[in-house]
């Protein structure tokens, strides 16, 4: 198994702490973010990763060089000249997955005691173009699923734009909202590479959201639901509290 770790982010709601580091490189009781996600993507059977850089990543280089790679395969996609945001940086690492096999991507500041293995069993199972790890939590922007948990749109409940896949085409169409289930994204996909054939010709950043939402007209694209599961977005300094106690109390969460 393969995977993606998105960690070229700027960090910018961790400021101070990214002031002089890569926000994949902030600690949680004295471990970084990127080897935690590192070692739970090996203990779920990964054995190559491919991470993005752009924000100091002359020390995410280091970082892992020094770690010996973590015993497997970890490549670098180099976003330094331009971050790609989600889309264009699994474009640009598209390359990587070459084998013809569904792989994993997740984000670095995500904290989950999630199932990867089962996850990506699952999504195996289903036969799916991606599955989208999701859960109940109130955010700003919502992945909205029918009761079968199929993709069917995408709204932001603060501007109000919403994306609906409708009839083969996106479409805009507020009274049917009320038919779909919101759930928010927990930053962790299970992705065959048949999504590729959606990406965009262009080169450039954009985000992976409209790939999903084209890809969903013809094809399965998938909402896996955990909300029972522990979850946490380390995204601000004042959740490095509620992280470090994460780690401390989650039984479940090995990274050795």
């Amino acid at each position: 198994m393969k995977a993606l770790i998105f960690a070229a982010g700027l960090g910018t709601r961790l400021r101070p702490l990214t002031n002089d580091r890569p926000k994949a490189l902030v600690e949680v009781n004295g471990i970084t973010l990127l080897e935690i996600a590192i070692r739970r993507l090996k203990a779920a059977g990964c054995k190559e990763i491919i991470v993005n850089v752009h924000h100091f990543a002359e020390q995410i280089i280091d970082f892992i060089e020094k770690n010996g790679q973590f015993g497997i395969r970890i490549v670098i996609s180099d976003e330094r000249e331009l971050l790609l945001d989600t889309g264009g940086g699994l474009k640009k690492a598209a390359w990587f997955f070459d084998d013809g096999q569904p792989f994993l991507v997740c984000n670095a500041d995500i904290l989950t005691d999630m199932d990867l293995a089962r996850f990506y069993q699952k999504h195996l199972e289903n036969q799916a173009i991606a599955t989208l790890a999701v859960r109940h939590r109130t955010t700003s922007r919502y992945f909205l699923f029918d009761e079968n948990m199929r993709l069917c749109g995408w709204q932001n409940a603060k501007t109000g734009e919403e994306k609906l896949v409708a009839g083969g085409s996106l479409k805009f169409n507020p009274s049917i909202l009320q038919s779909f289930n919101p759930f928010a994204f927990s930053g962790i996909h299970a992705i065959s590479p048949a999504l590729f054939d959606w990406l965009p010709a262009t080169e450039g950043p954009f985000s992976i959201i409209d790939v999903y939402l084209r890809a969903a007209q013809t094809g399965r694209i998938l909402g896996h639901n955990h909300s029972s599961d522990g979850w946490l977005d380390v995204g601000k300094p004042e959740a490095l509290v509620a992280a470090a106690e994460f780690l401390e109390k989650n039984r479940n969460f090995a990274i050795d």
